[in-house]
């Protein structure tokens, strides 16, 4: 099945271009439209109306641009509003969930942290998914200011570092073996967190299960694209300084009023 319509992705700013770079490097073909709602971000500080109001905000850009399906890239918007989106229309939607099932059936300590977002942490989606780990000790912690930091070009200044190191240590005296990333701008700190970890303790974080699941879903239901290395497309809502120098390419990024 064939379908040259462009895949349509959104993030509550930058963040979710980790989840781009997945699915573009396991999808070459694929055209991509990269939705940055930066001046919205963060999302977690909002209300779960508020983020619905947003994501449907952010699927009609998708949609008049034509779009086949819609990945929403950010742990926030999935957890607080797919359920609203998938009721509302009818294109398919991947959604980004922590990766809480990897780390907790691995775990040999059967501890693992959580670093996320305060309307991910929250939500009813993230009850129902760690109620099933009765076993398994998670440690959550809120990553406040992280994404604004992330989002001003400050992923490695003297604050983040000292955040960092405060929201990891309790994880690490309480003996996790797992750190799941739920928070899509977070892989980027990867590099971070890994010089304050100790080396035993693996990361987690959904990009390539996400992009997996691109990947079934136009197998299935939506068909590939037969186009030969399309260029994708980023639109920001605010200085697109910050997407060009995370994207480090050349790539065409329009800012919008939106």
């Amino acid at each position: 099945m064939e379908n040259n319509q462009p895949i349509g992705i959104f993030d509550s700013g930058i963040g979710g271009t980790s989840i781009w770079q997945e699915i573009h490097q396991l999808l070459p073909n694929e055209k991509t439209i990269y939705l940055a709602d930066s001046i919205n971000a963060p999302y977690g500080q909002k209300s779960k109306q508020e983020i619905i109001d947003l994501s449907c905000k952010n699927t009609e850009f998708l949609l008049n641009r034509d779009c086949k399906l819609i990945v929403v890239a950010c742990n926030t918007a999935t957890t607080n509003a797919i359920q609203e989106l998938r009721a509302k229309y009818t294109i398919p939607f991947i959604g980004i969930e922590p990766a809480i099932k990897p780390a907790a059936t691995n775990s040999k300590t059967q501890t693992i942290g959580i670093l996320a977002t305060k309307g991910t942490l929250n939500s009813e989606l993230f009850h129902k998914a760690t109620e099933m780990y009765q076993d398994t000790k998670i440690v959550e912690q809120v990553g406040h200011g992280l994404v604004q930091l992330i989002e001003g070009g400050q992923i490695n200044s003297t604050e983040m570092e000292q955040l960092l190191h405060s929201y990891l240590q309790p994880m690490i005296e309480a003996n996790i073996d797992y750190l799941v990333l739920g928070c899509s701008h977070y892989p980027y700190l990867i590099p971070q967190i890994k010089k304050i970890l100790p080396a035993h303790i693996q990361i987690i974080d959904s990009g390539q299960a996400v992009a997996r699941q691109t990947q079934k879903v136009l197998e299935e239901k939506v068909g590939f694209s037969s186009l030969k290395l399309p260029d994708p497309i980023f639109y920001s809502n605010t200085d697109p300084k910050v997407l060009s120098a995370i994207l480090m390419d050349n790539y065409r990024i329009e800012k919008i009023d939106f």
